[in-house]
């Protein structure tokens, strides 16, 4: 009987082994599919950077017209370029070149021998701003025992996006801001201000921010776009590296640009939808700088002529 038992025991606890091991063999599976489709959808979202182009806000208000102006341009324009250049450059998704001082880059250019404009990097959009509204006021009260202070300022800013290309202004946006300081006594005891200078810069700033996000949203839905430089039998050469987000691995798509049709309705013309004409996987980078970065791909499926082909370019799968 002893030895009857000890055989059960043993048969029991050799089925819950087998048991464990046929559960623990699909949790292992699921994890791995799991894993493989993760790295499928971050593939799917990937987004490269774009180059912007930043031009320099103008002042429309009467306040700087009477107040803020130098001879390259006014200060108040400057800051708000300043501080819009900054939240792109801060958000990670965009190559963001100035182009306010354009006529100061070309001058430099000029005393150090090199030619006008020869090192400048095109850009997908241009972006185009004015404070178009811009003003403090001061408000007090009086008791017999106190006296109260508020400065208040407000400032509007307009904002367009234009495709390079086209010269079309494909959106606009505005951005406001309030800000206000308030100082009191009671008895001669309490704090006191003259003009406060800091409320036109938290002014404008927040004047930004009130934009920045839609902006980023609509350029963040803008399709990336490079060109080819070089093919070499199933080696393509092409534009951008590092600097725009391109790494190793990555899967681009070649597409050749549609006829354009002048439109007899509108007098526009119109770009037919591209075709699909093969895939490329990033094999290698080369460049040490976003003005001679580059791409080394490998065609996986289609057919390319040898040599710089006219009328392709590379975006991003869709």
């Amino acid at each position: 009987m002893l030895l009857r038992s000890k055989h059960s025991r043993i048969l029991c606890t050799a089925a819950v082994l087998l048991s464990s091991a046929a559960i623990t063999t699909p949790t292992l599976a699921l994890d791995t599919t799991a894993a493989l489709a993760q790295a499928s959808s971050a593939q799917a979202q990937k987004k490269l950077k774009l180059k912007l182009a930043l031009g320099r806000f103008t002042n429309e208000t009467v306040y700087g017209k009477s107040l803020l102006r130098d001879q390259d341009l006014d200060p108040l324009g400057k800051q708000a370029a300043d501080i819009l250049s900054t939240y792109l450059i801060q958000s990670g998704k965009f190559m963001v070149f100035e182009r306010p001082d354009l006529v100061k880059i070309q001058r430099e250019q000029n005393v150090s021998g090199q030619a006008a404009d020869s090192n400048l990097i095109g850009a997908d959009t241009l972006i185009l701003g004015s404070v178009v509204e811009f003003g403090r006021t001061t408000d007090g009260k009086r008791g017999l025992f106190n006296k109260k202070k508020i400065q208040r300022a407000h400032a509007k800013v307009a904002i367009r996006l234009v495709d390079v290309k086209t010269g079309h202004v494909f959106h606009s946006a505005t951005g406001q801001g309030e800000a206000n300081t308030e100082t009191s006594t009671v008895l001669g005891m309490g704090s006191s201000s003259k003009y406060n200078a800091t409320l036109s810069d938290k002014v404008l700033s927040l004047a930004i921010e009130d934009v920045i996000e839609e902006l980023i949203n609509t350029l963040s839905g803008r399709t990336w776009k490079t060109d080819i430089l070089k093919v070499s039998d199933k080696t393509v050469f092409i534009s951008g590296g590092k600097t725009q987000g391109l790494q190793v691995g990555d899967k681009l798509t070649v597409m050749k640009a549609g006829e354009t049709i002048q439109s007899g309705q509108t007098g526009f013309n119109i770009a037919l939808p591209p075709e699909k004409v093969g895939e490329l996987e990033v094999v290698s980078l080369f460049g040490d700088s976003e003005l001679n970065e580059g791409a080394v791909t490998r065609l996986t499926t289609g057919t390319l002529e040898n040599g710089r082909p006219e009328g392709l370019f590379v975006t991003t799968p869709q």
